[in-house]
């Protein structure tokens, strides 16, 4: 394979600013790994943010995608969509919901979801309908998903926010039901099951099945964003799974497509029918390269046992990382579920992510002191444990040095 052009002092002046990016340019990717253009490889712990599910280059789903690509890509959602309905269906059958609608990306199915609960809200006669969310909470980045995000910093220079939303923080039971007493015009909960951009927080077994039985007896939408935490990251195909519930609405995205974009809004019965022609469409969504991504991932997901081996070799590297981190000053903890999993420590921690890439290892840093591991959920016990020995020494040097 050709490598591109070395990467460049100043690689981007016509593209806008908007990433702090580190100084390598990626090449080629097999498996857990990638190359950049100069040769460099490195163990991919970051999995383009819980996006390449498969990996890089899965043997099964190229030659499908290519298949696909030689045959359509893009049509128009005007005429009927053979590959909409097998992956609807596939959702709908492991969700044990009802209907789905098609989008591109997480922040589209976040949307999808604020504009049932509105719509929702309304057909009951709620003139100024509410959705509670939450702290420390991101979905995203456009207006709407901004003001439902609950993170001041990504929020500040865009201004007015949407109205319209009760913030409470997570796992707090006794906050919603004090909303839930307090304000008729709330419509919906809308949460994540394990929140992403705010740390690797989880939402608790008791807390989400004490949001739905408020829900249930408030005539409420329970709406869980699996945008980052669903498509087997955890070790069920979505993490609200653990607790033994469904949600009125799930906007999924990311690890669908396995690098395709593709998003979802996946509805049970109270929420399938509030959209009707003409309240909602997109000119992507559901596109035929989309959908066979879609539908290859998750067949591939099955045949090679994905979700076990995320919840196998998460345990196993949670396990790994504990054994090296317990007991160091400034380790906080590792939090998370299967291969969705997030180390705090006691002080902003951004340079890492240039440290591990010196050492051949692609992480993210976020909510500034939690290092996020969402690596491709075919990773193997021996890749675990590389990143355990490439990653914790780097944090115990990082540790041993005098905070600024």
């Amino acid at each position: 394979m050709n490598a591109p052009e070395k990467f460049p002092a100043n690689p981007e002046p016509h593209v806008m600013q908007t990433y702090g990016r580190l100084p390598m340019a990626l090449s080629h990717g097999r498996g857990c790994w990638v190359w950049d253009t100069d040769g460099k490889k490195y163990l991919d712990g970051l999995g383009g943010i819980a996006v390449n599910t498969l990996g890089h280059a899965h043997p099964k789903l190229v030659p499908a995608l290519q298949e696909q690509i030689g045959r359509l890509i893009h049509t128009s959602n005007y005429y009927a969509a053979p590959m909409q309905e097998k992956l609807a269906a596939k959702l709908c059958e492991l969700s044990g919901l009802s209907k789905v609608f098609f989008c591109n990306s997480g922040l589209e199915a976040n949307e999808g979801a604020l504009k049932i609960a509105r719509k929702y809200g309304h057909d009951k006669g709620v003139d100024r309908p509410e959705i509670i969310v939450y702290e420390k909470a991101f979905h995203g980045r456009s207006i709407a998903t901004l003001s439902a995000t609950g993170n001041p910093k990504v929020q500040a220079g865009f201004g007015p926010l949407v109205e319209g939303f009760v913030r409470v923080p997570l796992n707090d039971v006794a906050a919603i039901e004090m909303v839930s007493r307090s304000n008729p015009n709330v419509v919906a909960v809308f949460l994540e099951v394990i929140q992403g951009e705010g740390g690797i927080n989880p939402s608790t077994i008791d807390y989400l099945q004490a949001v739905r039985r408020v829900c249930d007896e408030r005539g409420w939408l329970l709406m869980l964003d699996e945008v980052q935490c669903g498509i087997g990251r955890t070790g069920k195909w979505f993490a609200h799974q653990w607790a033994g519930i469904r949600p009125d609405v799930m906007p999924l995205a990311k690890g669908l497509g396995s690098g395709v974009p593709v998003g979802a809004v996946v509805c049970g019965p109270k929420a399938a029918d509030v959209l009707g022609p003409g309240n909602h469409g997109t000119t992507f969504g559901g596109n035929p390269l989309a959908m066979r991504a879609g539908i290859e991932t998750l067949r591939i997901m099955e045949e090679d046992k994905l979700l076990e081996n995320a919840a196998t070799v998460g345990a196993a590297l949670r396990a790994g990382l504990l054994r090296e981190l317990e007991g160091v000053a400034g380790f906080v903890e590792v939090r998370g579920q299967g291969l969705m999993l997030g180390i705090e420590l006691e002080h902003p921690c951004g340079e890492l992510l240039g440290r591990a890439a010196a050492a051949g290892l692609m992480i993210s840093v976020t909510a500034e002191r939690v290092i996020r591991l969402v690596p491709p959920l075919i990773l193997s016990l021996a890749e675990a444990e590389q990143i355990v020995a490439i990653l914790c020494p780097l944090i115990k040097d990082f540790l041993r040095q005098p905070t600024p």
